[in-house]
């Protein structure tokens, strides 16, 4: 079968993977599922794999087929595998766990202490079929299309599980900030209007960006380009600031804004990744302000987005490319140049 995988670290997307033929997964554990890819998105953390920005923190072994978003239909199962049978549609959860240690027992998937993450540290599903496990899929309601909802397998849950800490801490009148509109922040933003009944502003550079944002739901949008970021935010908030701000970028440039911008007790959530948090620690006491990390979110968070998503509260925005088209992809979302999230039918 096709796959589309790294042989070598490079920052030049023009030649980041190789179309390779390789020998489709056989089932080689009890709970094993092997699931024909008919949606696997690509993310940007696809890129940073790809300039070997994680291998200081996972070991990798190259080459492997990249592609952790993945959606499709059951082809072949385990021998104690009860949760889904051959035929059913599917989207996986991005990593495959033990279950056994204790993190998995206390439901912190991201946690487990035996993990193997298709697409970072095994195989993924930038390939015709994927073996992933029974613990790690969701069967998905009639009439989801499998390649449009394959972005929720990491995008979408990592979005929804920074979205859902921060309402645990929005009271109706409160304020959030969401800043980047992007592949993963329009997905936040509508998970942030559906589950709460806070005031949005949304932070982007791009006018088609923060135009979005208002269609879905935002009540108030900044162009920090031409803007006094902390200035708007402390108009809008009445000198409060807000509660809780989602950065969906995670560069310099907007982890800086926090101790301007977050009300005190507040929380910034960082998403988006690739920058530095350089903030005097007398400014989070002053403030008594918290830097969250978001990694991924849980299974049962997956399931609670895709029935989002079935009752049409979140709708993700993608576009479609072939397996062979997989490194214009990577340079044009290096480039900023794609909207919503691309997704690619092998």
């Amino acid at each position: 079968m096709d796959a589309a995988r790294l042989h070598e670290y490079t920052d030049d997307m023009t030649q980041a993977l190789s179309i390779d033929d390789v020998d489709r997964p056989d089932i080689t554990r009890s709970d094993g599922v092997v699931v024909e890819v008919e949606g696997a998105g690509w993310c940007q953390t696809d890129n940073h794999i790809v300039e070997g920005m994680w291998t200081d923190y996972v070991e990798q072994t190259l080459p492997m087929t990249l592609g952790h978003e993945n959606a499709g239909t059951v082809v072949d199962t385990g021998e104690e595998v009860t949760l889904v049978e051959e035929g059913d549609k599917v989207i996986c959860h991005p990593v495959m766990t033990c279950g056994k240690c204790r993190p998995c027992r206390l439901g912190e998937d991201m946690y487990c202490e035996n993990l193997d993450f298709p697409g970072l540290t095994t195989d993924g599903g930038f390939a015709e079929e994927l073996l992933t496990a029974e613990r790690s899929v969701i069967k998905l309601p009639d009439g989801v299309d499998t390649t449009d909802i394959a972005p929720h397998a990491d995008a979408g849950i990592t979005a929804y599980h920074a979205v859902k800490k921060a309402t645990r801490e929005l009271n109706p009148g409160d304020h959030a900030v969401v800043v980047g509109v992007g592949g993963l922040g329009h997905i936040g933003l509508q998970c942030l209007d559906a589950m709460s009944a806070t005031t949005i502003t949304a932070l982007d550079l791009k006018e088609e960006a923060r135009d979005l944002a208002e269609e879905l739901g935002a009540h108030h949008t900044v162009d920090p380009s031409s803007e006094d970021v902390a200035a708007e935010i402390d108009s809008i908030t009445d000198g409060v600031g807000a509660q809780q701000v989602i950065d969906f970028v995670g560069r310099d440039e907007t982890t800086a804004l926090a101790p301007d911008i977050v009300a005190a007790g507040g929380d910034h959530h960082i998403v988006g990744y690739g920058g530095h948090v350089h903030e005097p620690s007398q400014s989070l006491v002053d403030g008594e302000f918290s830097y969250k990390g978001t990694l991924v979110g849980k299974y049962p968070e997956l399931q609670e987005l895709v029935a989002l998503v079935d009752r049409g509260d979140v709708e993700l925005r993608t576009s479609r490319y072939d397996l062979d088209d997989i490194n214009t992809v990577a340079e044009r979302l290096e480039h900023g140049e794609i909207e919503g999230r691309a997704v690619i039918t092998p």
